[in-house]
C-alpha cells in the first residue's frame, strides 16, 4: 500500500486556488504516485514514455485542445516548450482553476520554463524522499505549527507528543528516505546498496550527461565523491579546485548543478547580525543520508556513530527533516540558512519567516552541556530571537534555560 505524504494536502488546497501545480523533486522521490493517488480520476501521460510524448509534442496545440483540463503530465521537463503552450492554455480560461497537475525532476529547464512562461498561473511545490514520520505512517509531528504560529515562548513546546522512537529516526539517519530502498530492504537486506549504485549511476550518465553534454563526467563522478566528506561542512572551494585539479569556477558549476538537481543543498550564511563579523562561506548537504552514506561507504549505524562524519551527518539529516517538515506546510516566506562569526560563534540551522527568526543547535549527543549553548544564547541575545532550540538525541522535551528548549530528534 502506498504511503501517505505530508505534501498531499497541499497539494490539493493549490489546486484549488492556481490552473496547475508543478511538483518537483529528485527522480523516484514518489512524485508520480502522488499525483496519480491525488487525482486518479484524471488523464495521465509520461514524457518518458515514446508514445505519449510523440502524441503530446507533435502537435501541443491540437493535445490542449482536446484536453482543457482534469491532465497529468509527468517528467514534464522532457517538453521545455511545454510550459509557453500551457500558458496559451491556461489564459484562455484564466479563472478556472485546478486544471493542470505536473511534474519534473532533475533539470534546471522545469524551474526555468515555470518561471519565464507560467508565472501567476501556476504553484510549485517541492517532494523530497520520506521525511522519517512518513516512513513510518506517522503525522506531522505538531511542531511546526507551533513555530509558525509565532508562540512568544518556549512553554508552546511542552506538551509536545510524539509515537516515533529514537530507534525510528536513527534507521531513516541511517538509510535516506528514497521509497523504493526503504521498503525493498525490509525484505532484502541487499537490495538498498544496489539500488543506490544503480540511482548514482543513472544520474551521472544520464541526468547529467543529457542535462550537461559538455561536462567532464568522470571529473564530477569524482567530485560527488569528494562532495561527501564535505557534506554538512563550510566549503572550501579552493581546496576542493585543488583536490580534483580542476578551478573554483568549475567547483562553483558543479555545485549549482548539484542543487539544481535536487541532490545537494546550498545553504547560504546568515548576515543580519549587524552586532558581529559573519562569516560568508557557503555550506551545505547532501540532502538525503542514505546517498551520502553510500557514497562514504557506511551502511551500519554503530559503524557510523563511530565515523568522524557522524556528528555533521546527523546535522545534515535534521536539517532536511525541519525544512520537509515545513515545506509540508502551507507557510510562505520561509528563508533558510547558517550562522558562523569569525570568532567561531555559530549556530546550525537559522529559520526565518513571519513568526520570526528561529536559531536551531543540532547535537548528536543525548546530553547537552551548558557550555555548548553559548553560540546559540549569544545569537538569541543579539538578534533578539523569542527562544532557540536543541535538537539531539535526547529522551524528552527538556528547557535547558529561560529560552532554549530541547527537542529529541524524534519529535520532529
Amino acid at each position: 500500500m502506498d504511503k501517505i505524504r505530508h505534501i498531499a494536502g497541499k497539494v490539493d488546497q493549490l489546486l484549488h486556488m492556481f490552473p496547475a501545480v508543478a511538483v518537483i523533486g529528485p527522480r523516484q522521490c514518489g512524485k508520480s504516485t502522488l499525483v496519480k493517488q491525488l487525482r486518479p480520476d484524471w488523464k495521465y501521460y509520461d514524457l518518458e514514455s515514446p508514445d505519449d510524448y510523440q502524441l503530446i509534442t507533435d502537435d501541443p496545440i491540437a493535445f490542449f485542445t482536446l484536453n482543457t483540463d482534469k491532465v497529468i503530465i509527468d517528467e514534464a521537463q522532457q517538453y521545455p516548450d511545454l510550459f509557453r503552450v500551457l500558458r496559451s492554455v491556461i489564459d484562455e480560461n484564466r479563472k478556472l482553476k485546478g486544471r493542470f497537475l505536473l511534474t519534473g525532476s532533475s533539470s534546471p529547464e522545469i524551474v526555468k520554463g515555470i518561471t519565464e512562461s507560467l508565472a501567476g498561473r501556476i504553484a510549485t511545490v517541492e517532494m523530497w524522499p520520506f521525511k522519517q514520520t512518513e516512513r513510518f505512517d506517522q503525522p506531522l509531528p505538531d511542531l511546526y505549527e507551533r513555530i509558525l504560529s509565532g508562540a512568544d515562548g518556549i512553554e508552546a513546546f511542552s506538551d509536545l507528543s510524539t509515537s516515533m522512537t529514537l530507534a525510528h529516526s536513527m534507521q531513516a539517519l541511517l538509510q535516506g528516505g528514497f521509497p523504493e530502498p526503504v521498503l525493498e530492504s525490509e525484505s532484502n537486506d541487499l537490495y538498498q546498496a544496489q539500488w543506490m549504485d544503480n540511482y548514482i549511476a543513472n544520474y551521472i550518465n544520464r541526468d547529467i550527461r543529457g542535462l550537461f553534454p559538455k561536462l567532464n563526467i568522470h571529473v564530477y563522478r569524482r567530485f560527488l565523491s569528494l562532495l561527501a566528506h564535505h557534506s554538512g561542512h563550510q566549503l572550501n572551494m579552493s581546496s576542493m579546485a585543488r583536490a580534483l585539479e580542476t578551478t573554483v569556477p568549475t567547483i562553483k558549476e558543479y555545485l549549482d548543478i548539484i542543487h539544481q538537481t535536487f541532490l545537494w543543498r546550498n545553504v547560504q550564511p546568515f548576515s543580519n547580525n549587524p552586532l558581529k563579523k559573519v562569516q560568508k562561506s557557503n555550506k551545505g548537504f547532501f540532502r538525503d543520508t542514505g546517498v551520502l552514506h553510500h557514497l562514504l561507504k557506511i551502511n551500519q549505524l554503530d559503524a557510523l556513530l563511530v565515523h568522524p562524519v557522524a556528528g555533521f551527518s546527523f546535522e545534515s539529516f535534521v536539517t532536511e527533516e525541519l525544512i520537509r517538515g515545513f515545506q509540508s506546510t502551507m507557510a510562505t516566506q520561509l528563508e533558510y540558512s547558517y550562522y558562523r562569526t569569525v570568532d567561531k560563534s555559530e549556530v546550525d540551522f537559522v529559520i526565518e519567516g513571519t513568526f520570526g527568526v528561529i536559531p536551531i543547535e543540532v547535537k548528536l549527543n543525548t546530553v547537552v552541556k551548558r557550555q555548548a549553548l553559548r553560540g546559540l544564547e549569544g545569537f538569541i541575545s543579539d538578534v533578539k530571537c523569542p527562544y532557540g532550540i536543541v535538537i539531539n538525541r535526547g529522551k524528552r522535551v527538556e528547557f535547558l534555560s529561560e529560552r532554549v528548549v530541547q527537542i529529541p530528534v524524534q519529535y520532529i
